[in-house]
């Protein structure tokens, strides 16, 4: 497929108005020394300190660069998916407006994209530039988490700084704050050739950090999330109906088994408790109740999942 350019690079901020000349001014030096066709796409996410004058001075001046601009805060996966609609090259870069992410990283991962056929390349901040106590540790300890539910093995999940082909954009959805895993967004999507690239961390320059320590708790709640729809969304009653059943059978066992003990007592002769005087007949029956629940909510769930308007939406790799 012809692109009518070679490479877009898309940038969510959000209160960074004194970067951004400096970097528009490092990327276009970086780009133009490989002679690409190129945009840049900056997408305001509600600033309010004058970062939407800035983009549009500097798009005055040079028409290579796009901006949109929220009128609220809407947070950086609602900036990365109107950005990755609007891309139109042919590898898209997506990093961070603070000037911690080098554009100098970007030619060789343009050539892993193009020369290589990755469909993902993903920075990897292997020195980091934070403080070691609130961000190094969770951060280890967050894609660690990552890299066993979803299967990629990239050490930086999170690092602002990726490069994709622009067919992978076109076909992944980033909504909430998804954005942390465009990767395993990507892979459940087809797109599973997903490697990683160390990349210069810098230490910040301007401002402070949006980011505090509740993103990682967040973030563990956003993978299971999507663990859970990638894993069970077209079939809930794998999930549902199969734990149902069994919470059901094991309380229709207990129970039966109460029954038989208190029979087999009674008819020996031996002193014997009455089954509703036991506790674990009343967890028995929560988990008969619970188990039938269960179950009708996978049919439900099944309901639901066969109304969909995109049950039967599938990525094509190839056609003829």
């Amino acid at each position: 497929m012809e692109y009518p350019l070679d490479l877009t690079i898309i940038i969510p901020l959000f209160n960074e108005k004194e970067s951004l000349p400096e970097l528009v001014e490092w990327i276009r030096k970086v780009v133009r020394a490989e002679g690409w066709r190129y945009e840049i796409i900056m997408v305001d996410d509600g600033s309010s300190d004058g970062s939407w004058d800035t983009v549009k001075e500097l798009a005055e001046k040079d028409s290579c660069i796009h901006g949109i601009q929220f009128r609220r805060n809407y947070g950086k996966s609602a900036a990365l998916y109107l950005g990755f609609k609007e891309a139109c090259g042919r590898v898209v870069v997506t990093m961070d407006a603070d000037l911690q992410d080098s554009p100098e990283e970007i030619p060789e991962m343009f050539r892993m994209v193009t020369e290589e056929g990755w469909d993902i390349v993903s920075g990897w901040k292997k020195h980091r530039k934070d403080n070691t106590l609130t961000k190094n540790l969770p951060s280890k300890l967050y894609n660690a988490t990552a890299r066993w539910i979803t299967g990629i093995h990239l050490h930086d999940m999170n690092c602002g700084l990726k490069a994709y082909r622009n067919e992978v954009v076109k076909n992944v959805e980033v909504y909430g704050e998804m954005h942390r895993y465009i990767p395993y967004l990507a892979k459940n999507a087809g797109f599973d050739r997903i490697t990683e690239k160390p990349v210069h961390h810098q230490k910040r320059k301007y401002g402070k950090s949006k980011f505090g320590i509740e993103r990682f708790v967040n973030g563990f709640l956003d993978l299971l999330s999507l663990w859970f729809l990638s894993t069970f969304g077209k079939k809930p009653m794998h999930f549902f109906g199969f734990t149902g059943i069994l919470m059901f059978l094991a309380g229709f066992i207990i129970t039966v088994m109460l029954i038989i003990a208190k029979l087999a007592h009674q008819a020996a002769g031996t002193h014997f408790r009455q089954v509703t005087d036991q506790p674990l007949f009343y967890l028995a029956l929560l988990a008969v109740i619970l188990g039938a629940m269960l179950f009708l909510t996978g049919f439900v769930c099944e309901m639901v999942s066969r109304s969909a308007p995109e049950r039967n939406k599938y990525n094509i790799r190839e056609e003829f």
